[in-house]
């Protein structure tokens, strides 16, 4: 399967220059956060997804529109892909907004409130993609899946640090990295 980081955010550019929360809350995407969301939408079409999974942080619905878009494809919206709750940008919008703000999206058996209400150890986010690696291991086709997700996660998920808009595949049926190194 592919993990695809969303695409530069409004923190992003601004952590980045600073190494400071700015406190924005569930950001979207800059400019060229969209340009490295629609550079992976071309680089996907030429590949056999089937499944495109998630989260369901305005960063990455952004991010998995236009690849859903290009591939004629749903979107499967899932809390378990988010990212590690650590920063202002972690707190998520509810789930009756986000409704409002895709309507064509479904949000189906997700509570309104998603995020956690305080800092999340780096071992629940590792259980987290625990849990995520059994259920997608389950699936004939998991080499056909699409994870649309964040630094945490997929470090958590693959061991490897991820940039804005960068790939990376990943066995499910592997197992757990041996190590995880939780520095940006």
């Amino acid at each position: 399967m592919i993990f695809l980081r969303h695409g530069q955010s409004e923190f992003n550019l601004l952590f980045t220059a600073t190494r400071r929360d700015p406190g924005i809350i569930d950001p979207k995407l800059t400019p060229l956060g969209h340009q490295q969301a629609e550079k992976a939408a071309a680089e996907l079409a030429e590949r056999d997804i089937r499944r495109i999974i998630v989260s369901p942080y305005t960063r990455a619905l952004e991010t998995a529109t236009p690849v859903a878009r290009a591939l004629g494809l749903p979107l499967t919206i899932t809390p378990t892909v988010r990212e590690r709750y650590a920063f202002a940008c972690d707190v998520g919008s509810p789930i009756s907004r986000l409704r409002t703000d895709w309507p064509d999206l479904g949000f189906h058996a997700i509570d309104e409130v998603w995020w956690p209400a305080i800092e999340e150890p780096k071992e629940q986010v590792m259980e987290r993609a625990a849990l995520f690696r059994a259920e997608m291991a389950a699936l004939d086709d998991w080499a056909h899946t699409l994870v649309v997700s964040h630094w945490g996660f997929i470090l958590a998920f693959t061991g490897k640090s991820v940039m804005n808009g960068d790939m990376i595949e990943a066995d499910p049926t592997a197992g757990p990295p041996e190590s995880v190194t939780w520095k940006h």
